[in-house]
């Protein structure tokens, strides 16, 4: 089938003339439409960050390491996150819209250059402006959809004004000494964090494309697991495919694999059911517990693929108490 004849129904249109330069935004969650190519296209971005971060928590395995790299994980998904549900509700698929999505993608890449260095080192500045620069566009998108979609704007209004908020506490953190800095950034999450709840308690009761949603969290749930398949392929190069390795890899990669399995026939499976069986998965709340409830979820996939390279590369009892505690943690 040619792809530059796809309907714009399914938001994935290609570069020919049904893609409009502008498409006022509108509320879509009653389409029938899926994961579109620059969706994909914009998660190889936070790829990129998740590996970084993998290898920062390789070079400093202990307490510190990890709260950084839980610290900057959550960061980096929140992001991910605030902008997938941006376009599972008012996604417009046109040149505009691109360019903004392109351009946030750059912004996450700016994250993952500096991700290694964020915290007490020379990165902190740029992957602070990496993060600002997302918000700056996430803001911009929603007050295009506010200009557009009177109906809602009660809800737009708590997500743009969280978005704003965030952004500018941000850049005040860049001008404060580390400490504090790192206080802002959470400070900035949290304010963001609270927007969805007060949507719920507040809002219009905005409802969720919940097709889009649960596919979207799922390819985020595939990208994350990569790193444990990543892991077990560094850990046989770099032991020189020795057998003690070998056989901890396979074993590496079967825990990653039941993963995969627990998550896509029983849990993840279970979860869209919940919440697409439930007429005010909005309203109830559910659907904000879907939504956090990957959080820690990917947190412990991510550190998963860690604590399996730690395997493969110390098998036979050789593993250290950090790189155990990573592992079964995970």
């Amino acid at each position: 089938m040619d792809d530059s004849r796809e309907g714009p129904e399914d938001g994935d249109s290609g570069a020919d003339q049904s893609t409009p330069v502008f498409q006022p935004p509108e509320l879509r969650t009653a389409d029938d439409r899926a994961a579109t190519r620059l969706e994909l296209f914009f998660d190889l971005a936070y790829v990129l960050v998740v590996h970084q971060l993998a290898i920062g928590l390789k070079d400093d395995l202990g307490v510190h390491g990890v709260a950084v790299f839980a610290g900057l994980f959550a960061i980096t998904w929140w992001s991910w996150v605030t902008t997938t549900l941006y376009a599972n509700r008012f996604d417009t698929n046109d040149v505009l819209y691109r360019v903004l999505k392109l351009a946030a993608t750059f912004a996450v890449a700016v994250m993952a250059a500096s991700a290694t260095t964020a915290i007490g080192g020379s990165g902190t500045v740029a992957f602070g402006i990496g993060y600002i620069a997302t918000r700056v566009i996430l803001a911009g998108l929603y007050f295009r959809a506010w200009r557009h979609i009177a109906d809602v704007r009660v809800t737009i209004d708590l997500y743009l004004a969280a978005t704003v908020i965030s952004a500018i506490i941000w850049t005040i953190s860049l001008f404060m000494p580390t400490p504090v800095t790192y206080i802002l950034w959470a400070v900035g999450i949290a304010v963001e964090a609270a927007a969805p709840f007060a949507a719920t308690r507040w809002g219009q009761n905005v409802p969720l494309h919940l097709d889009h949603l649960p596919e979207r969290f799922g390819l985020f749930v595939i990208l994350v697991l990569g790193e444990s398949i990543s892991a077990v392929v560094l850990g046989m190069h770099d032991t020189s495919w020795a057998w003690s390795s070998l056989s901890v890899a396979a074993l590496g990669f079967t825990i990653a694999a039941a993963v995969w399995w627990m998550y896509f026939d029983i849990a993840g499976a279970e979860a869209k059911f919940e919440i697409q069986d439930d007429d005010e998965a909005v309203g109830s709340g559910r659907a904000d517990g879907y939504i956090y409830g990957h959080l820690p979820l990917t947190l412990g996939i991510a550190l998963l693929g860690v604590g399996i390279q730690q395997y493969v590369l110390h098998p036979v009892g050789e593993l250290t108490d950090a790189g155990r505690w990573i592992l079964c943690g995970g």
